[in-house]
């Protein structure tokens, strides 16, 4: 009641307006970003978690308020200078009505984007019952990981993101970037989607194409960034829930603004016993329950000293501790990885004079990798008997930074971008190779590692000749370099070099252009056509360069000769909005790698498949994708996505077998569709079916599953649904399901793994909040 006296007095005095903002439906808006227009130039505000606002104003007359939000159209409206009250009602913005900041380093509306761009916003955040990243990402048919499996239950170095099948492995071809900042491992370009701080996560832009022209190294294959949220008035929240198999989760947020400084911290806490992920039927002595505990904090300051300057800092600590489902069967030890990762970055954007608008920004990485293997010799019974092989510590260092100038021209209608970006890694794989009989004595110690620097440089123009055109045009050059390379190997307990002990191992460096030319044409207010042509590439990684690995009876060995992988590719689109409330996007691609690196297989035995980390010759990957979102009326949406991709080996001299093989891990279908109810007053309920073609396991496209005729995984379709209500502001209560009927699908073979099986979450979210 004082509050709302202190508020009515200040409005009267002048100076001040005050609302609320809320969507169609009566929901507020929280984190709406507020611009007052009047006399005196131009104030700023954000909505609170309530979705009140207090902003200041000319205080005589009129002045316009522009109301931006994520998911929302933009809207503006007149009020008085003092007006009090003020109730601000956004629509919600249609498929390519939203604006994205990822697909050219700049905001532009989506449907002026000549790229395939999808963005999850908060509300299909929300209205998934997934409580990590990646399965939230699943949505989206074009995304994939290199094990179709959740990162509840795979390792982390088989978390590599692909996007349209372009060279699934562990390591990542997409970059994948936390506001604006790297986020992939390091060492390994693998991402810890665990660290992702989803329930702080406002949305996720995801550009399906090659963008290396602006992003360079990872981003050959796509960008996928995470956008979280930003600091509201007084505001802490809760998120209490708890799952089967012993599955609770504890996330919990808090922020508050105090004139010209912002400050949001939040931490999230999963525990599980996991569940096993071998099949039932060759399930042994040596197998047990894949488990995942972890912990993730962050906090981020911002600080405001005008209108055209904002500067931020943020630290986050990661921690993670996994049981690999498999154990020894002499001494118990648990196959398993622990990581533990701290960040730190800071940024400034400063708006000039001309309207030029300037960024920078220099993060760093800290993180510990520890895992070891375990190998599953033949015996009867089946999975018998299991013993330790080898241990692994991985440090690694990393540091860099960006910066970007860009500037319009011509009267809005030309922006122009120059910027670069550096990157500099550290790390060893620091293992302890075990004896071939009990795995408990070290007979070989092994460090091999490096260091690899990269510095780029990218020009952008985007114009406009017309109304109807938008042309982009850019470039990047980038030099990369991998030093002071190095594989140490010791025999114990001799102490005597091996073989293979090599103090020093040969450098390589490299030159890359990435160019792009891309148009977009609006033949009318319902249909456009688009088009782009470019390149990318991809260095390989540390982890690449040094790093050995076993799966199972599959042991990979790394590579120091690999040589960067290049790509030249396109697409070709037509969006669609035929009636008000759908929009259609028909899109067909096509891209060409050369030197792809890949896990190739050189020896066969009855105990061991030793694999190489090489670079094949070519591949070819190309297919069609369409994509549909229709709101039927104020509560009822539907929106999906298919994509058909052909990925083959087309040219391999060294190994002439693979040509025309499948690219393992690549299925040809892939989709999926959800429907959502939202009515407030009621509840919010999100029903999903995902549906998954047949793919290949291995590069020689031979592996079976047991009981299969067919080689390769076979395809399944899952079923989620998440169903919450608000009681009040303040409360929501919220019931989730993961793969609802319980569908046994196929990860892996060798032995035979398995997915994540029904997993079900209920909770409730509570908020407190402020004037």
């Amino acid at each position: 009641m004082i509050t709302a006296v202190f508020s009515l007095l200040a409005a009267l005095a002048g100076g001040t307006v005050t609302g609320v903002v809320q969507d169609a439906t009566g929901a507020v808006v929280p984190g709406a970003s507020i611009i007052s227009r009047g006399a005196d130039g131009e104030h700023w505000a954000v909505s609170g978690a309530d979705g009140r606002f207090t902003i200041e104003s000319s205080g005589s007359g009129q002045v316009t308020l522009v109301v931006l939000a994520p998911g929302f159209a933009q809207k503006e409206q007149s009020v008085s200078a003092a007006a009090v009250n003020v109730t601000i009602a956004l629509e919600p913005a249609g498929l390519r009505e939203d604006v994205t900041v990822t697909a050219s380093r700049t905001e532009q509306r989506l449907g002026n984007v000549p790229a395939s761009v999808n963005v999850l916003r908060s509300e299909d955040i929300r209205n998934s019952p997934a409580v990590v990243a990646d399965d939230v990402l699943r949505q989206l048919p074009t995304f994939s990981l290199f094990r179709r499996t959740s990162s509840l239950s795979s390792h982390p170095t088989s978390q590599g993101v692909s996007l349209r099948g372009i060279g699934p492995s562990g390591v990542s071809r997409t970059l994948v970037l936390l506001d604006g900042v790297p986020f992939n491992d390091p060492f390994g370009g693998w991402v810890y989607w665990t660290r992702v701080p989803l329930e702080d996560t406002e949305r996720i832009e995801v550009i399906d194409g090659s963008s290396s022209s602006l992003y360079g190294n990872y981003a050959m294959g796509g960008v996928i960034n995470i956008t979280t949220s930003k600091a509201t008035r007084r505001t802490i929240e809760f998120k209490p829930q708890y799952g089967n198999n012993s599955s609770p989760k504890f996330d919990v947020s808090g922020s508050d603004v105090w004139g010209k400084v912002s400050l949001i911290a939040n931490g999230s806490f999963y525990d599980t016993d996991g569940f096993p992920i071998v099949i039932a039927n060759e399930r042994g002595g040596v197998d047990d329950r894949a488990t995942v505990n972890f912990k993730n904090s962050g906090v981020k300051a911002e600080f405001s000293p005008a209108s055209n300057v904002n500067a931020n800092v943020r630290f986050g600590y990661f921690r993670e501790r996994r049981n690999n489902a498999k154990h020894s069967t002499i001494d118990g030890t648990e196959e398993g990885n622990d990581t533990t990762w701290k960040a730190l970055s800071g940024g400034v954007r400063i708006v000039l004079r001309d309207q030029s608008d300037l960024q920078a920004n220099i993060y760093s990485d800290f993180e510990t990798f520890n895992s070891n293997f375990l190998a599953v010799p033949a015996a009867t019974p089946l999975r018998s008997l299991g013993r330790m092989t080898l241990n692994q510590n991985v440090p690694t260092k990393g540091v860099g930074g960006m910066a970007q100038w860009s500037k319009p021209f011509a009267g809005g209608r030309q922006l122009l971008q120059v910027g670069g970006d550096w990157h500099w890694v550290t790390g060893d794989s620091n293992e302890d190779g075990l004896d071939a009989t009990r795995g408990q004595t070290v007979t070989l110690q092994r460090v091999s590692g490096g260091s690899q620097k990269s510095l780029g440089f990218f020009v952008q123009d985007l114009m406009s000749p017309s109304s109807s055109m938008t042309v982009t045009l850019s470039a990047r050059v980038d030099h990369w370099s991998s030093y002071d390379a190095h594989n140490l190997e010791t025999n114990l307990p001799a102490g005597t070099p091996t073989a293979t002990n090599f103090p020093t191992l040969p450098g390589r460096d490299d030159t890359v252009v990435s160019p792009r030319a891309a148009v977009m044409y609006h033949v009318n207010d319902r249909v456009s056509v688009w088009g782009d042509v470019g390149s990318g590439f991809r260095a390989p990684t540390l982890n690449e360069l040094y790093r050995q690995f076993r799966v199972g009876t599959t042991l990979t060995l790394a590579n120091n000769a690999l040589a960067p992988e290049r790509l030249i590719g396109g697409e070709f689109g037509v969006n669609l909005a035929p009636a008000k409330d759908l929009t259609l996007r028909f899109t067909w691609f096509g891209n060409q790698v050369t030197n792809p690196v890949a896990s190739i297989t050189i020896a066969t035995t009855p105990a061991q498949i030793t694999q190489q980390r090489q670079n094949m010759g070519e591949t070819q990957i190309f297919g069609v994708q369409a994509d549909a979102e229709y709101r039927i009326n104020r509560v009822f949406r539907i929106a999906g996505g298919y994509v058909f991709t052909s990925a083959k080996v087309t040219a391999f001299d060294a190994n002439p077998a693979l040509i025309d093989r499948y690219l393992p891990q690549v299925p040809k279908d892939r989709g999926s569709v959800r429907f959502t109810y939202s009515d407030p007053k009621v509840l919010t309920a999100t029903f999903g079916v995902m549906g998954m073609g047949r793919q290949f396991d291995d590069d020689l496209n031979a592996r079976l599953v047991p009981g299969e005729f067919l080689a390769g995984l076979p395809g399944y379709v899952m079923s989620d649904l998440t169903i919450s209500r608000g009681f009040g502001p303040n409360v929501d209560v919220y019931f989730g399901a993961q793969n609802i009927f319980d569908q046994e699908y196929i990860v892996g073979t060798l032995p035979t793994t398995i997915g994540s099986p029904r997993l079900v979450n209920a909770g409730v979210r509570i908020r407190f909040h402020g004037r």
